[in-house]
């Protein structure tokens, strides 16, 4: 009798600690956020691909190792993604004539027509997913999702490697006679 008693205790605490594991919750919160994606934003493009579509729209020209670090994307996972869209007109990727193995990428103007027409489906996705929230509790949770994605940036397979900005220029000292 007692190993029964101790089985439904085992039963019991695994299944509620489940659905208090981050990583599950974390699961379940992106299976919600895709599942929104595709209704608001549609099924052209993946959520991937959206991010790869406005990267090279806020950086044309940029190059496919550039960009993965930009998305926090693996780089193969990244040229397959571009080689999509090129394949449905949406993105050039062009050879540098300085290194034949670089690519630089830009939209086409089909891909600039497309990114126009699904901003604002991302912009009502965004809402619906943090309606239920109220006001502080939606500046809360965006807060801590970026900081929690910011301290366990490494442990990522692909971290996310945002390009440093330039130096100031140091001021100028002027004699004065």
């Amino acid at each position: 009798m007692k190993a029964a008693s101790g089985r439904k205790a085992v039963q019991r605490e695994v299944g509620e600690d489940l659905y208090e594991q981050p990583g599950h919750l974390i699961r379940r919160a992106h299976q919600i956020a895709q599942g929104m994606f595709d209704e608001h934003v549609g099924r052209d493009v993946t959520p991937i691909q959206y991010a790869i579509l406005r990267m090279v729209h806020e950086v044309p020209g940029i190059d496919q190792v550039g960009l993965a670090r930009r998305i926090a994307l693996d780089t193969s996972t990244t040229a397959t993604a571009a080689a999509r869209l090129e394949s449905k007109g949406l993105l050039e990727r062009t050879v540098v004539a300085t290194n034949r193995r670089q690519l630089q990428l830009h939209l086409t103007p089909a891909g600039e027509k497309l990114l126009d027409g699904l901003v604002r489906g991302v912009h009502e996705m965004r809402s619906q997913l943090l309606d239920s929230l109220d006001p502080d509790e939606r500046e809360l949770f965006i807060a801590l999702l970026r900081k929690f994605v910011h301290l366990n940036n490494e442990q990522s397979r692909a971290p996310l490697q945002l390009p440093e900005a330039p130096a100031a220029p140091a001021a100028r000292k002027t004699r004065r006679a």
